[in-house]
């Protein structure tokens, strides 16, 4: 029986209307300057989360350092590859990790570009890669470029966060409380998890 061709995991004209890391920074900024967020949900909540968020990103575009296995592994890869990335300004697992993978492609010499979507823009996407039934993000999608097929994915936080999270949350920790948990944590880890399973991922590419 003939393999059938793979499906994209995006049309042609979504992907060339993804944002750069630049634009994706941008519309949060533009957004936040209004006193709004990235999705339909609107509250002083989730402006407040995405000012914070702002800071953690500006942090770490400023000090992250990729572990010198990683940066040599994405420099070395052969082929050329798209992460593309399921996101929201509001998301503090974003902020923490979306620096960490545009480092990475960085550091790849052209073989990794990267493109960002919004979550609630694209909830067949997302539907597509959900974590326990949940639209969890961020989601790394590694593309084909020439044909937008899935390669792998990863996300939405390291292994040892997911682990966190899970604890507190069958501890009964108030959302808030566990929250800032999550962020201490992730302030203690100084992106060493999230390295070391990109790491792992980098590796399984060619």
């Amino acid at each position: 029986m003939p393999t059938l061709p793979a499906t994209p995991v995006l049309s042609p004209e979504h992907f060339a209307a993804a944002y750069t890391y630049a634009a994706y920074r941008q519309l949060i900024d533009e957004l936040l300057a209004e006193g709004k967020t990235t999705g339909p949900e609107q509250s002083a909540q989730l402006t407040e989360f995405t000012a914070l968020n702002v800071q953690r990103m500006h942090r770490l575009d400023k000090t992250v350092k990729l572990q010198p296995d990683l940066a040599a592994a994405a420099a070395g890869l052969q082929g050329n590859y798209c992460w593309l990335v399921i996101t929201e300004g509001w998301c503090g697992d974003a902020a923490q990790i979306v620096p960490v993978l545009e480092a990475v492609a960085q550091a790849s010499q052209g073989h990794i570009s990267t493109r960002y979507v919004l979550r609630d823009e694209h909830p067949a996407l997302i539907d597509q890669y959900l974590t326990g039934g949940s639209r969890a993000i961020p989601k790394l999608v590694v593309l084909d470029p020439a044909t937008l097929t899935e390669i792998t994915h990863w996300g939405p936080r390291p292994a040892l966060a997911r682990a966190l999270v899970q604890r507190l949350k069958a501890e009964g920790m108030p959302h808030d409380d566990f929250i800032r948990e999550l962020h201490t944590w992730y302030a203690h880890d100084r992106t060493q998890s999230t390295q070391a399973e990109l790491l792992a991922l980098v590796q399984g590419l060619r």
